[in-house]
């Protein structure tokens, strides 16, 4: 069931919404986590579009069990000043993209490492609000922009998250963009409504388009 996420801090104005992911759309995960890994003697190995049963110990090349990958990925979150970077030209577009509509962060992590992101977020000049949770996203996307009769859209590198929004918000346009990497290469697709990124300057293109629409 999903939960109510907080969302009093948040201050929307009479224009568009943009609700974007942090991880692998605005920050890098998977390259800086791959060099999280290495530093502790782990590398992956990517078979499939999981973390869980892909992380081998460098010692044996025996997968970690399960609840060792989980530790690491919060390990991780704890420690991703360290290590993650802007993902392309997202801080450059998300800055052009507000001054046309209001954006919001939508990431999907553990509440408790929401401090660490907003510092990192900060430090980069994404100053924009930030909501972490675990929650499936498209209710809490309707949460945000409400009835609003108003252009919304949504940004996300995982096909769910996009398949969560749509039955939530449907009036959302959905825009996926993920890394290119070998193990991106086994993500699930999203379904033909959500139109596909290369990169930022593809999203930006997007969303101003969709804008002008109103």
């Amino acid at each position: 069931m999903s939960e109510i996420v907080d969302i009093d801090h948040l201050r929307l104005g009479d224009r568009p919404l943009v609700v974007c992911d942090v991880d692998d759309v605005v920050l890098e995960f998977l390259s800086p986590f791959e060099g999280f890994l290495g530093s502790l003697g782990h590398r992956l190995v990517p078979r499939s579009y999981r973390l869980h049963g892909n992380i081998l110990s460098t010692l044996d090349d025996r997968p970690l069990a399960d609840d060792n990958v989980t530790q690491l990925i919060q390990d991780f979150f704890a420690a991703q000043e360290a290590w993650q970077r802007p993902f392309g030209d997202a801080v450059q577009a998300l800055s052009r993209l507000a001054a046309e509509a209001d954006v919001v962060f939508l990431t999907a992590m553990p509440p408790r490492y929401t401090h660490m992101r907003r510092r990192l977020l900060d430090s980069l000049d994404l100053t924009y609000p930030l909501l972490a949770t675990e929650s499936p996203k498209g209710p809490v996307l309707r949460q945000i922009h409400g009835t609003r009769d108003l252009p919304v859209a949504f940004i996300d590198d995982m096909a769910h998250n996009h398949h969560s929004v749509a039955a939530a918000v449907p009036e959302c346009l959905l825009v996926h963009l993920m890394p290119q990497s070998e193990m991106h290469n086994h993500a699930p697709k999203p379904d033909p409504m959500v139109l596909s990124a290369q990169n930022w300057s593809d999203v930006e293109r997007f969303l101003l388009a969709h804008f002008t629409q109103r």
